[in-house]
């Protein structure tokens, strides 16, 4: 019997087409580790990272739909890697954090029911039997942008968010963990966001509405 960490998914849909391509694709043919590094890499930059992306309607959080978004927050980011992860064989995990983000611009703050980031989203990827985070949010063009180095994973130890920035500055701090899970635990997720960030989740969806125009 495959393992839960290996199987298709309501979210983690390693069997969709597009999944399996893009594993196939960028997974090379390497060790589970090189496979793990390449695609780590792979989703990291293939979805570009925006906050504006955040809303917990479940559709856009299946892998397959990532794969396909012009955008992504960290949440759904994670879900796609673990289930590129899967595709090529690599058991995978959804974990969540809270961090603390110090470079949060002002704009966004504002927007923000609370200052910490609750139930931040990362990929458990097992390698050489053991299980290893990995953070694939954060693009390189967004990276190069904000002046903090691009997040890499060498499949051999934790790759969580930076600590500081270019000018060493404070960047990202992890305040708790919740815990890894073999899916997506939507309804407890979804819950927890409607709760912690109602004005957060009204705001970001009122600035999709405005970019997307009449």
């Amino acid at each position: 019997m495959t393992a839960p960490t290996l199987r298709p998914t309501r979210f983690i849909d390693s069997d969709h087409p597009a999944i399996r391509a893009f594993a196939a694709t960028h997974a090379g043919r390497g060790t589970a580790r090189d496979k793990a590094v390449a695609l780590a890499a792979a989703v990291r930059d293939a979805v570009p990272y925006d906050l504006y992306a955040f809303q917990v309607a479940p559709e856009p959080l299946v892998a397959s739909a990532v794969l396909a978004a012009p955008s992504a927050y960290c949440v759904p980011k994670a879900v796609l890697l673990a289930a590129v992860a899967r595709a090529a064989g690599i058991p995978s995990r959804i974990g969540f954090a809270d961090v603390r983000n110090h470079l949060t611009s002002p704009r966004f703050q504002a927007m923000m029911d609370e200052p910490d980031f609750r139930w931040h989203a990362y990929t458990a990827l097992q390698i050489d039997g053991r299980w290893l985070k990995a953070t694939p949010a954060f693009d390189r063009a967004m990276c190069d942008k904000r002046g903090v180095a691009v997040l890499t994973f060498d499949g051999t130890q934790d790759s969580i968010f930076q600590p500081f920035d270019a000018q060493g500055r404070k960047s990202m701090e992890y305040i708790a963990f919740h815990g890894e899970f073999d899916d997506l635990p939507y309804d407890r997720f979804a819950s927890e966001m409607r709760r912690i960030y109602p004005r957060l989740l009204a705001n970001v969806a009122n600035v999709r509405a405005e970019r997307a125009g009449p």
